[in-house]
């Protein structure tokens, strides 16, 4: 190309753009890169199929040969043995593995051949163990399905998985390398729930297109109903209990917080052992103890939006009150917390609204009967409780209201209105409790006279436990965790979870962005 081209310019006026030109097409560059212009041209980069193969029985069915090319990722495809004409058959194509981006393999396909094999007189295993061997081109020989796909839609549902799971250790899955391990609290996208038994999903915001298996909701509930354990958290007895005043001091001495504003006490009657303030009716709750999936969406909370209420759960002793006495201290202006309601007389130095909101009891049953108290409880013939609307009191003010629970609570509070964002304050070691609380003492209600006593290893021990069954049954409710080890370091971790909630983007369910 070049040398003709020389010419022809040559044989022309020699005009200064004319030289110019030549001068650049006498560079070697130039010339190196017309060179491979002109190589690569005359090459045919046309694709070559296999040839067919010779053996084709011309009264079998219609078939399909596919080649498609696996590297170290799976097929993306799993198989079955047809119950009534005993054929193997595609049962399901993962969204986004190589068969289904392939789009030559469907559902209800029969497999003959895998790599020249005839499969027919072989068990699904064996032909899975063929395919995980099989690198670089497999050659598929297929009968393909009459039936008419539906067109593949991406998947937009979210959900928060509220337990682990490893499908290795899965007996009921289908197909182990096809499945999907995943940790509490990850956020998976479901590509597809066309088998009722089994979802596919992959982890949000995975670069990896390709979907795995996970165990459906219904699957999963039924499952873990079969085996829900026997042991519940029960409300203690507050004359074997610690105070609801119970102090969370470390090294430094003993801190007398006084700022529970939730009352942990026993119910006397059948009438109101149970949470006060009743949810309405839903899957949501129905389920609500058998942890599986949540339907979550993406939410940021916008300038003209109340704040999220804070729920702090915690066993006694471990510090709760400490740190939410911390908080209050550091910017009364912008964090609130409840101020409990009573029947017991007002004591002289008291205010109403300000210790507590003194009221009668027959006011007191009344707003019980109608639902308006979050938790409540009896002491030494009064009723102690939290309402609904001294949270609200709280949140109108335009603050963030802290609010302390037990955690069988939580789940009633999971609402609209509330938006809740529950954190667990969780204990170190035996070992550590030991250490950091030593010098500290907490607030015993057993003498009824509320003198401040030592920790003792009974009390540890308690704590230890407690924190166990509380994670271990509602941990699914937690949206963080924070080890109180050391003081400072907890509301350090604290201070910055409410900094990134005011300001940052977090998944919450999909029922609190609609009322």
């Amino acid at each position: 190309m070049f040398p003709k081209l020389a010419e022809e310019l040559q044989s022309k006026p020699l005009s200064s753009e004319i030289r110019e030109l030549l001068k650049l097409l006498s560079k070697p560059n130039l010339k190196a890169l017309l060179s491979v212009h002109d190589t690569v041209a005359q090459k045919n980069y046309d694709p070559v199929l296999p040839p067919m193969p010779d053996d084709i029985d011309e009264e079998e069915d219609s078939v399909k040969i596919i080649r498609l090319v696996k590297n170290r990722e799976p097929l993306g495809a799993t198989i079955k043995r047809d119950e009534h004409t005993g054929a193997i058959v595609v049962a399901r194509i993962m969204r986004g593995g190589a068969a289904d981006r392939s789009g030559l393999i469907h559902v209800g396909d029969e497999l003959r051949e895998v790599n020249g094999i005839p499969v027919d007189d072989k068990k699904p295993e064996e032909i899975i163990h063929i395919l995980a061997q099989s690198q670089g081109a497999i050659t598929f020989k297929i009968i393909p399905s009459v039936k008419e796909e539906m067109p593949v839609k991406e998947g937009k549902m979210f959900i928060r998985a509220l337990f682990d799971y490893d499908p290795n250790e899965d007996k009921a899955i289908p197909c182990k390398e096809a499945g999907l391990a995943f940790r509490k609290g990850d956020i998976l996208q479901i590509m597809s729930q066309d088998d009722a038994t089994w979802w596919q999903a992959k982890h949000e915001g995975d670069a990896n297109p390709r979907a795995g298996l996970i165990p459906s909701k219904h699957f999963q509930e039924r499952r873990f109903a079969l085996r829900r354990p026997e042991v519940q958290i029960q409300p203690l007895k507050i004359s074997n209990r610690k105070s609801y005043a119970e102090c969370a001091g470390h090294n430094s001495g003993s801190y007398l917080a006084g700022f529970r504003r939730s009352f942990r006490l026993s119910r006397k009657d059948k009438k109101t052992n149970k949470s006060m303030y009743e949810c309405k009716k839903s899957d949501q709750y129905d389920t609500a103890d058998i942890p599986t999936y949540e339907e979550v969406a993406k939410y940021r909370r916008q300038p003209n939006d109340k704040y999220r209420l804070v729920v702090l759960v915690g066993p006694v002793g471990v510090g709760l009150n400490e740190l939410k006495r911390k908080l209050l201290i550091s910017d009364t202006q912008h964090y609130g917390v409840t101020v409990p309601h009573t029947t017991r007389p007002r004591r002289s130095q008291e205010s109403d609204g300000v210790e507590y909101m003194f009221i009668s009891k027959h006011l007191f049953e009344t707003d019980v009967q109608n639902n308006k108290f979050i938790e409540y409880g009896e002491y030494k013939n009064n009723y102690y409780g939290t309402s609904l609307d001294s949270v609200r009191s709280v949140l109108a003010k335009n603050k963030v209201c802290l609010l302390d629970v037990q955690p069988h609570t939580v789940k009633h509070l999971r609402t609209y209105e509330f938006k809740p964002f529950v954190i667990f304050i969780k204990p170190p070691s035996l070992d550590r409790l030991r250490e950091t609380r030593k010098n500290a003492k907490i607030i015993s209600s057993k003498d009824d006279k509320g003198t401040a006593k030592p920790f003792t290893e009974e009390d540890f021990q308690e704590m230890i436990k407690s924190a166990h069954l509380m994670e271990s049954q509602y941990g699914h409710l937690f949206d963080k965790v924070i080890v109180n080890d050391d003081l400072a370091t907890a509301y350090s971790e604290l201070k910055t979870t409410f900094d990134r909630l005011e300001t940052e983007t977090f998944w919450v369910p999909v029922s609190w962005l609609h009322s």
